[in-house]
């Protein structure tokens, strides 16, 4: 299982003013809790940054590996800033992960030079030239199309982690299978091939989105789910996280679930 711990996000208040002050303690600080709270990769997110998004991801990336070894995800809509992070990220020899390919032809052809030349894992994100996805079919045609030109294109399928794109199920009783039925799919379909996704977009505009969040987390990991984008400090999620792991059988003799406990990484 493969946790990204997502809170290095210039879109957080909180982070995007600590960029703004250069305020190094503070995002070494933020990187190194994600990591000791059972994240493996670090996020790395400055796309607010518009204006200086190449030169924003640099010191982020610099002012993390000062704090931890941990491989990080560099994500970004950008290749340029992409680019940038993986340039520096690669210092600590850690293999990178790339946030994310499509199947839209020119990002493709981009972000595919990058994972060749950094040898990184990709987040690939089911969309197309045709935009997201609409039903569960969308996705498996997507799917077969962008594992097919991956695979062909030299990208092994443990290097893939596929994105179902969750969408709210306030605006369609349908979105959560959907997703479900596709992550399902995806490992029936090619073994060895990984599939992550964020787990906020599924409770939008409803209340207590936290409880939708942690079922829906459970759902999809009974489908083979076997990576997240999400807070490692969130103790709850963390603790379903473990408990879902081991009553699925992929704990051997609970050690994983063990360790966090003895470690009050739980709640």
């Amino acid at each position: 299982m493969i946790v990204v711990g997502e809170l290095i996000n210039s879109s957080r208040k909180a982070v995007n003013a600590a960029i703004e002050a250069k305020d190094g303690r503070f995002i070494k600080d933020l990187a190194l809790k994600q990591v000791e709270a059972g994240a493996t990769y670090v996020d790395v997110n400055c796309g607010t940054q518009i204006y200086d998004e190449e030169e924003t991801m640099k010191w982020l990336v610099n002012t993390i590996l000062e704090a931890t070894d941990a491989p990080l995800c560099i994500d970004s809509p950008s290749e340029k800033a992409l680019a940038a992070g993986l340039e520096v990220a690669v210092a600590n020899k850690k293999q990178p992960m790339i946030n994310s390919i499509t199947g839209e032809k020119e990002r493709y052809a981009a972000v595919l030079e990058l994972i060749k030349q950094y040898k990184a894992k990709v987040v690939g994100l089911l969309m197309d030239d045709a935009g997201m996805p609409e039903t569960y079919e969308d996705r498996v045609r997507i799917t077969d199309k962008l594992v097919g030109d991956l695979t062909r294109d030299g990208v092994s399928l443990e290097d893939i982690y596929l994105d179902p794109l969750v969408k709210p199920v306030s605006t369609g009783d349908s979105a959560g299978i959907e997703v479900l039925s596709t992550i399902r799919y995806i490992h029936e379909k090619y073994e060895g091939i990984n599939t992550i996704c964020g787990l906020s977009n599924i409770s939008f505009g409803l209340p207590n989105r936290k409880l939708l969040n942690q079922v829906f987390m459970i759902q999809t990991m009974t489908m083979g789910m076997n990576g997240y984008i999400l807070d490692p400090l969130d103790k709850k999620m963390m603790g379903l996280l473990a408990a879902s792991q081991a009553l699925l059988g992929r704990d051997q003799y609970c050690s994983g679930y063990l360790k966090a406990y003895r470690k009050g990484l739980l709640e």
